[in-house]
C-alpha cells in the first residue's frame, strides 16, 4: 500500500466533525478512506448496573479506552485489519459484536478528545479542530441524542450542564492549541475544506 495518512478531526460535541469528514470525502472519493469514531471506543461497562452506566461521565478522558484505540490505529497504519468495537448508546456499554475494518490509504479519526491524548495526536498527520459556537453545538446535541440515542430532553440538558460543558472547558477547548487547522463553523466553511483537501492530495501525491 502507498503512504497512509491519518487525519484527526476534533471539536466540541455537536461542532460538526462528521460534516467536515463528509465534505472531505466528497472531494477525495476516489481514494481509499476509512473513518474511525472515538465514540466506538468508550470502555466496556457490562460489569456495571444500568444505573451506574448512566452516571458515567462520558466526556471525561477516563471514559475512553484509548489504549485499544491507539493499538487499532497503529495496526491500520501497519496494514493490519482490526475488529472495531460497537457501542450501544441506549444501554451505555459495548455490544458483543464488532466491525471488521481494513486498512486504507486515508484514515479519518473523529472524536472530542483525540488531541487530548499525546500518543494519539502524535500519530496524526493532519490535526483539525472544528470550532462552533456553544449554542449551536448544544442544539445539535439535543437533536442527535433524542433522535439517535433514545434520550429524553431533560436527560440531555442535565448531562450537558453537569458533565458535557465542564469537560469541554477543561479538556476539549484547551486541545485546540494542538491543531494544525482550526475551522470555524464546521463543514460549512468551504475555503477551509478546500485547503485541507489540497493538503491531503499534496501529501499523498
Amino acid at each position: 500500500m502507498a503512504k497512509q495518512l491519518l487525519i484527526g478531526i476534533t471539536g466540541g460535541t455537536g461542532s460538526g466533525k462528521s460534516t467536515v469528514s463528509r465534505e472531505i470525502l466528497k472531494s477525495i472519493h476516489e481514494k481509499n478512506v476509512v473513518t474511525i469514531e472515538q465514540d466506538s471506543y468508550y470502555k466496556n461497562q457490562s460489569h456495571l448496573t444500568f444505573e451506574e452506566r448512566k452516571n458515567t461521565n462520558y466526556d471525561h478522558p477516563f471514559a475512553f479506552d484509548n489504549d485499544l484505540l491507539l493499538k487499532h490505529l497503529k495496526d491500520l497504519l501497519n496494514n493490519k485489519s482490526i475488529e472495531k468495537p460497537i457501542y450501544d448508546f441506549e444501554q451505555h456499554t459495548r455490544k458483543k459484536e464488532t466491525t471488521t475494518v481494513h486498512p486504507r490509504e486515508i484514515i479519518i479519526l473523529e472524536g472530542i478528545l483525540i488531541l487530548n491524548d499525546p500518543k494519539i495526536r502524535d500519530l496524526c498527520d493532519i490535526k483539525i479542530f472544528v470550532d462552533t459556537d456553544s449554542d449551536v453545538r448544544v442544539i445539535r446535541r439535543i437533536v442527535r441524542d433524542i433522535n439517535e440515542r433514545g434520550r429524553t430532553l431533560d436527560s440531555v440538558i442535565e448531562q450537558y450542564m453537569t458533565t458535557v460543558r465542564p469537560a469541554h472547558l477543561q479538556f476539549v477547548e484547551p486541545s485546540k492549541r494542538y491543531a494544525d487547522i482550526i475551522i470555524p463553523e464546521g463543514g460549512y466553511n468551504k475555503v477551509a475544506i478546500d485547503i485541507i483537501v489540497t493538503k491531503i492530495n499534496s501529501i499523498l501525491d
